[in-house]
This record gives C-alpha cells, sequence and structure tokens, in this order.
C-alpha cells in the first residue's frame, strides 16, 4: 500500500512537470509489448483450435446430411452417390478437425487438409453460374462460402509453418 502511495506521488510529480506525454507513451509502449507477447504465446494455439472446430462443424453437419452445402456438393460431384460420398467428405472433415485438436496428429490432418482443399474449389469451375453473379468478381453466397477457404488454407500453413521439423535417423540395414 506504502508504495502504491509512493507510485502515485511520483505520477503526480510526473504529470505536473509536464511528463503527462511521456507517461502515456511508456504505458502504451507497455502495453503493446505485453500483447503482442500474449499473442505469440496463445494465437497459434487458438487458431489451430479454430481450425479444428470448423472443422469438425462442418464435417458432422456433412455426416448427419444438414450441411447448407450438401446441394452444391451433389451438383459438383455428380458423378459419385451423394448419400455415399457425402458422409464421406464428413468424415473426412471431422478427421482433419480431431487430428488438429491432438498436437501429435497435427502433421496427419493437414495432410489431410491439403487434399482436400483443392476439391472445394471445383464449383468455382464446374458451377461458375451458382458461385457467381458476375464472373470473375461478383460472387453468390455460394461462391463466397468457397472463397472462405483461401483464409482456412492460410490459417493451416501458419499452423504448418511452426511445426517442428522431424528428425528421421538414418536406418542402417543389417548386414549378414
Amino acid at each position: 500500500m506504502v508504495t502504491m502511495l509512493f507510485e502515485l506521488r511520483s505520477d503526480l510529480n510526473v504529470i505536473k512537470k509536464g511528463g503527462l506525454l511521456k507517461k502515456a507513451t511508456s504505458w502504451i509502449n507497455d502495453f503493446d509489448a505485453w500483447f503482442i507477447e500474449f499473442l505469440n504465446g496463445y494465437s497459434l494455439t487458438i487458431l489451430r483450435i479454430s481450425l479444428a472446430v470448423i472443422f469438425i462443424w462442418f464435417g458432422v453437419l456433412k455426416i448427419f446430411g444438414d450441411s447448407p452445402a450438401n446441394d452444391l456438393i451433389t451438383k459438383t460431384i455428380y458423378w459419385f452417390n451423394p448419400d455415399v460420398f457425402i458422409p464421406i467428405l464428413g468424415a473426412w472433415e471431422t478427421a482433419i478437425g480431431l487430428c488438429l485438436i491432438v498436437p501429435f496428429l497435427n502433421r496427419a490432418g493437414l495432410f489431410l487438409l491439403a487434399l482436400q482443399m483443392p476439391g472445394t474449389f471445383l464449383p468455382l469451375i464446374l458451377l461458375p453460374e451458382v458461385c457467381f453473379q458476375s464472373i470473375p468478381y461478383n460472387l453468390t453466397l455460394e461462391g463466397q462460402y468457397i472463397i472462405k477457404n483461401l483464409v482456412l488454407i492460410g490459417a493451416a500453413m501458419a499452423v504448418g509453418g511452426r511445426l517442428t521439423p522431424r528428425k528421421i535417423e538414418n536406418v542402417s540395414t543389417p548386414t549378414n
């Protein structure tokens, strides 16, 4: 309590001497450093878990046949039976999410994501009339749903970019 009073008295003296701007600048700089340190400590985990939630959520909706994307998927991948393909796609997306939750499975999840993502852009090519009001820039709601995957790809790249490289030892073959 006594130290707080001395600090307050010191702060008041600084203000009286015209140091208010210096004190405010110092406080802003301290806050800025703290906030950046906080972001560095937690942002990657939050990003990884956010990706996981999105993939699990969208995947489970597909498994139970409740995804708003079902019609778009059916029209795009018309050569597969949607009653079979959409639940498999949902299980795939759910697996991506689950792998992103468990840190030692992140590589597997990012690999599955990398295999899945190109297919999400197929409607832009196969169904431009569904994805665009005016080609190439005025997107429909479906087109926006697809383009948002660019953010998911960027987030996955950020998560993957922070993984620690594996070091696999050379395995020598036994000689007889």
